[in-house]
């Protein structure tokens, strides 16, 4: 009587999940990196101090920009204090809980950074801060 042989198949190993996942992980981190490039590049400087702290996150933040010659910057746009005032006045309407962040250059005078800082609160923006580095500059 003959014998069967039962050849066994190997098992196989699907690897198209994982390359899909690595894919969205490879893209993902470039985006990520693309978002952090783009912080860097701003030719800002914000000073630093010895006990800085993050900021809780908010709902709502938006980020002004003061360069050291005084030039006013919200999301790429120059803006006088004028615009800055009427358009915080109407993003407070959309959103009351807004929160203003101020990016001032480390050689920004006190003047350009308090005149923001006072159209912030004439438009009504009661939840401020500014941005700085930790450790002293030496």
């Amino acid at each position: 009587m003959p014998l069967k042989m039962h050849q066994e198949s190997l098992p196989e190993l699907n690897l198209t999940s994982m390359i899909d996942v690595l894919f969205l992980l490879i893209i993902f981190f470039l985006a990520g990196t693309q978002f952090t490039e783009m912080e860097r590049q701003i030719r800002l400087e914000v000073p630093r101090v010895g006990n800085a702290q993050g900021l809780p996150s908010a709902a709502a933040r938006r980020v002004i920009n003061v360069y050291a010659d005084g030039e006013i910057v919200v999301d790429g746009q120059t803006c006088s204090l004028d615009q800055l005032r009427a358009r915080l006045a109407e993003e407070l309407q959309q959103t009351p809980e807004l929160t203003v962040l101020v990016r001032g250059d480390g050689n920004t005078s006190l003047q350009d950074a308090a005149a923001v800082f006072a159209a912030c609160a004439d438009a009504g923006v009661r939840d401020m801060g500014m941005s700085a580095k930790s450790g002293l500059r030496r």
